[in-house]
């Protein structure tokens, strides 16, 4: 097998979640429930930063840039699993299962340094609010949003040239439901174990450390808002909250998948599922509710959408 791929698996059956046909059919009204309202949800945010003058500030950009983020992170997984919900035969393409691998890592890596750019937004407004329309220009904001997409893009085909050119000849059953890297390795037909070694000190350090660099950050910006407690504290602290929780649920499941090397293939269902559906759903459902300018802004985007439907 040298040369080249040789592959002589063209396509991977997918065992799905479950094989009992009640749960199968519990989750297809669940997760077609959750992916309708996630695509509302996060579509609503970007209609509201862009069309609405009170969001106009760097918070909400990149709030829009992630909720665009979460909409990819939704299609890159959930239609196809919603779709195999109703076929007792599972399978994905080689091609099909490494583009889905692209994917899945560049949204991951780009959302995990917008979330570092949040992070950052928030520091500067509370830390150093007579600095923040200086450091925080609009110029910056652009900065930070291609920034994290080039992190993603180049950490993504890094992730895909690992695996390219690994010959498949057999078996081609993967226990999951979309195709992602701890899976297919344990597929390829010679020693992955230096590969898996690179892709838990790469994917698995980059979750890590992006992780406890949020915490940190975080910390600092809560100890200087009870540091210098004021009027202003009660709407710091509930955007602050909104920004830490939406950072655990994210890294949360990701940690386990890419930092945790041995892990039972039910449990990481259930944390795949919460990353892939859940994830993009609650984001936008945690940003808005406990944002009292974005629900503002969502209701005067609903008046916008009536208003002109009753016009046209």
């Amino acid at each position: 097998m040298e040369g080249g791929n040789h592959s002589v698996v063209s396509e991977f059956v997918l065992l799905g979640l479950t094989h009992s046909w009640e749960i199968q059919l519990l989750l297809l009204l669940f997760s077609s429930v959750i992916f309708v309202a996630s695509m509302t949800g996060n579509i609503l945010i970007m209609f509201s930063v862009t069309t609405d003058s009170h969001l106009h500030s760097p918070m909400y950009f990149l709030l829009a840039s992630l909720s665009f983020i979460d909409l990819g992170v939704s299609f890159t997984g959930c239609p196809k699993m919603i779709y195999d919900l109703f076929r007792k035969h599972k399978v994905i393409s080689l091609g099909g299962c490494i583009a889905q691998i692209f994917f899945i890592h560049f949204f991951g890596v780009t959302e995990m340094m917008l979330l570092l750019a949040m992070a950052f937004d928030r520091y500067v407004a509370i830390c150093k609010p007579l600095h923040y329309l200086t450091i925080m220009s609009p110029r910056m904001c652009v900065l930070f949003t291609a920034i994290a997409w080039a992190f993603g893009i180049s950490h993504s085909l890094f992730q895909v040239a690992l695996i390219v050119n690994l010959p498949f000849c057999g078996p081609n059953i993967l226990d999951s439901f979309y195709c992602d890297l701890p899976w297919l390795l344990r597929l390829a037909c010679t020693d992955t174990y230096k590969l898996q070694f690179i892709i838990i000190a790469n994917s698995g350090v980059i979750s890590v450390v992006s992780f406890f660099a949020l915490l940190i950050g975080y910390i600092v910006i809560l100890f200087t808002v009870w540091k210098h407690s004021s009027s202003g504290s009660p709407k710091a602290l509930s955007t602050l909250s909104a920004h830490i929780t939406v950072v655990l649920l994210f890294f949360g499941p990701i940690i386990f998948i890419y930092a945790w090397p041995h892990h039972n293939s039910q449990m990481y269902k259930f944390v795949a599922l919460s990353d892939a559906v859940l994830i993009p759903f609650l984001n936008p459902v945690i940003y808005t509710f406990r944002n009292k300018e974005m629900k503002a802004a969502i209701k005067r985007s609903f008046r916008q959408l009536v208003v002109f439907r009753k016009i046209s």
